[in-house]
């Protein structure tokens, strides 16, 4: 058996062309091509002539990424961007388009998040993704949660069995440096269910973090109560009449958003969020089948 010491690979940098973020770095005796930044070598520091050190844009490249894949986007709007947005000019989105494009291109000199307001299907949840993409590229850890789920999250970490804490649901929702919250109101508004929005958001208010919201729920009912066909429902008859099962009109009050978070919820979005109302028709209904 020889005593012979092995050789240690040796790396190489190969000169870039001064246009690329990266150069190869070859090993000899080895097979893979490893790939070293021309500008840090690797150390995650680039120094910069006459200014000093700075992070260099490669850890940049890598922070994105990152932060991408922990900002919990769901599949079905991981394609959302502000420039797929569609809007009619003079439109309602086209209005609350702009008020995105204005957060993503000021921020972080923002102090104030968006509320969107509006039905189903007009847009909203793509538009506050829109914004988390566009922050996002410029490297600003963010985070979507839409509340039912996030109180879910929350109920299930107090079953004994349950790998999940409290603390380690709520730890990156009070940090993330923008937070999504989507479906404001949808949760039956139980005492619970208030309580926990109240320390999320109230959290949030008081460290001066910038949320957006979206809820279905206005200030004021629109045109007030409306009429929806309920199930069939066994009624009286007139004397002689055969009992029977009658359908009628079920007449339902829609609630507003005060109604469902609570007075003091609703007052800390007033200072927290510009509000951008959003109508239209449900763009879903495009999909349903002749």
């Amino acid at each position: 058996m020889s005593s012979e010491t092995p050789q240690k690979p040796t790396l190489r940098i190969v000169e870039g062309d001064g246009s690329s973020q990266t150069a190869s770095a070859v090993v000899k005796n080895e097979p893979a091509v490893l790939t070293v930044c021309p500008l840090c070598f690797g150390t995650g520091v680039e120094v910069v002539a006459g200014k000093g050190a700075r992070p260099c844009t490669c850890r940049g490249q890598d922070s994105r990424r990152l932060f991408l894949d922990a900002a919990r986007i769901p599949r079905r709007y991981a394609n959302c961007s502000l420039d797929n947005f569609k809007s009619e000019p003079n439109s309602a989105q086209h209005n609350a388009l702009q008020y995105a494009r204005f957060l993503v291109a000021d921020y972080p000199y923002i102090d104030r998040g968006l509320l969107l307001m509006g039905p189903a299907g007009v847009g909203k949840t793509h538009l506050a993704v829109a914004i988390l993409r566009g922050l996002l590229n410029k490297g600003v850890p963010c985070l979507f949660y839409e509340s039912g789920s996030l109180l879910k999250r929350i109920q299930d970490s107090y079953n004994p069995i349950s790998k999940a804490s409290e603390t380690g649901v709520l730890s990156p929702v009070y940090e993330a440096e923008v937070l999504v919250l989507d479906e404001l109101g949808a949760t039956i508004p139980t005492d619970w269910v208030r309580d926990t929005l109240y320390q999320i958001i109230n959290t949030r208010y008081n460290d001066k973090k910038l949320t957006i919201f979206t809820t279905n729920f206005l200030d004021e009912r629109p045109n007030g109560p409306s009429a929806e066909t309920a199930d069939e429902v066994e009624t009286p008859r007139r004397a002689g009449g055969k009992a029977g099962f009658d359908r009628r009109p079920r007449m339902i009050t829609t609630p507003t958003l005060e109604e469902r978070i609570g007075v003091p919820l609703r007052s800390r979005l007033y200072e927290m969020c510009n509000k951008v109302e959003m109508a239209g028709e449900d763009y879903r209904k495009r999909f349903e089948k002749p």
